[in-house]
């Protein structure tokens, strides 16, 4: 299977938020920044497999600043680490104010997705090639994160 570089999968989604967006308080309801986290996310891990994919867990969704209406979002992901069959993608959302060019990071998160086959079990994905030191940096600390989640997963399953 020929493995495939970070710049070959990453993904980017810039949205306005409108008034359809927004919570109670008036600004951009945090699910509607989750979805387009996901779905960026989800792109990246596609694009790598080259299959469907899906979700198996947001390891962390941190957020900074509130996002307003009118404001653009924008939202970078890409592969830090691919495993077997599982990958960790990385996802950085910004807001720009247009009127006065001012950009906020306002969240980040990790999410992990599994490659699916035609009967929806998981499958085999691409090596990742890593050609910068920053890609190394991040897939080392996204192979960290992996260790702890696997830890976690088996406490549980022990506890159970």
């Amino acid at each position: 299977m020929k493995g495939k570089s970070v710049q070959e999968s990453k993904a980017m989604i810039i949205q306005q938020m409108t008034q359809a967006d927004a919570n109670l308080a008036g600004n951009v309801h945090g699910g509607s920044i989750v979805k387009l986290v996901d779905s960026a996310a989800g792109m990246v891990a596609a694009r790598h497999s080259s299959s469907n994919v899906v979700t198996v867990s947001i390891d962390r969704l941190d957020f900074y600043h509130p996002v307003y209406i009118g404001e653009l979002l924008k939202i970078n992901a890409s592969i830090n680490y691919a495993g077997k069959t599982s990958m960790e993608i990385g996802v950085r959302v910004e807001a720009e104010n247009v009127m006065t060019g001012e950009i906020r990071h306002t969240a980040s998160a990790y999410l992990t997705f599994v490659a699916l086959d035609q009967h929806g079990k998981p499958r085999p994905i691409p090596p990742l090639f890593l050609n910068t030191e920053e890609e190394k940096r991040r897939n080392s600390e996204a192979y960290e994160r992996r260790k702890i989640r696997l830890a976690e997963r088996n406490r549980e399953n022990n506890t159970s």
